[in-house]
């Protein structure tokens, strides 16, 4: 394994819609007074793919996920991954990928900051999430804050770090896309990658009442015959997290696996 380097040069990307001016105006003032600069991406558009797309896998998106396409979500999964490229193409080491609907606690800055200084011991930092599963604290970072490992599936995107060897993989190995994002990238365990919580989450995904993706969900369900393939996959997916992850959470409280 590569040797971390020891100083974060740190990429802030915006992910934003072309047509979402309010939202960017909003995110423009959020992060602007914590004094971050950042690149706004432009959200890829999924009014504008024209399907079947190489990037996305049909038969293997019913087969897993057990729905029908949503142009939105793919736009949304494309998006995260154009970031992971913008990242490789720099010479910086990590990037803040961030979702255009997210709100920052008052100790955001101090606590990312914290988060970054042991950053040996991850390659995806989760900041935001739209459930609360257990995550078992293992490294406190002050201010009522700690590094976590989350045993169960987390939702949501919103708010993440990650180094230049999540970013490879996002590149080489989550295209085309067969899941949904937040369902992909909660995948590390797989490959050999190491993810962490910030809790409590310093970033507050719920500041919208209507999502760009969601509301069409339900539409694109298929009948529930469908699921005798999604669910075993799912199941293996829950057990092998919990397996895998309990297992690095031990060998970290063991002090066998390096957590800074």
């Amino acid at each position: 394994m590569t040797t971390p380097p020891a100083i974060v040069d740190l990429k802030v990307y915006l992910i934003n819609l072309d047509r979402a001016t309010e939202r960017l105006r909003r995110m423009q003032a959020r992060l602007d007074a914590l004094s971050v600069p950042f690149e706004r991406v432009p959200a890829v558009d999924g009014r504008q793919l024209s399907f079947p797309l190489p990037e996305f896998s049909e038969l293997s998106f019913m087969l897993l996920h057990g729905r029908r396409r949503i142009p939105a979500e793919v736009g949304c999964y494309l998006s995260h991954v154009e970031c992971a490229r913008r990242l490789l193409a720099s010479d910086a080491t990590h990037a803040l990928i961030l979702e255009d609907d997210v709100a920052f606690q008052a100790d955001f800055a101090e606590t990312l900051k914290a988060a970054l200084d042991r950053h040996a011991g991850w390659d995806i930092l989760r900041l935001s999430a739209l459930n609360s599963g257990p995550k078992i604290p293992y490294a406190p970072l002050g201010n009522g804050h700690s590094l976590a490992i989350a045993l169960m599936r987390e939702k949501g995107a919103g708010a993440y770090v990650i180094n230049r060897r999540a970013a490879q993989w996002f590149v080489s190995r989550l295209v085309p896309m067969r899941l949904s994002w937040d369902i992909a990238f909660d995948l590390e365990y797989l490959y050999g990658l190491r993810a962490a919580y910030v809790v409590p989450v310093p970033v507050n995904q719920r500041t919208e009442t209507v999502s760009q993706i969601q509301d069409d969900v339900l539409a694109a369900k298929l009948p529930r015959w469908r699921y005798l393939t999604v669910l075993p996959y799912r199941a293996f997916l829950e057990l092998a997290r919990a397996v895998m992850r309990t297992g690095r959470l031990a060998g970290l409280r063991l002090g066998l696996l390096r957590a800074t």
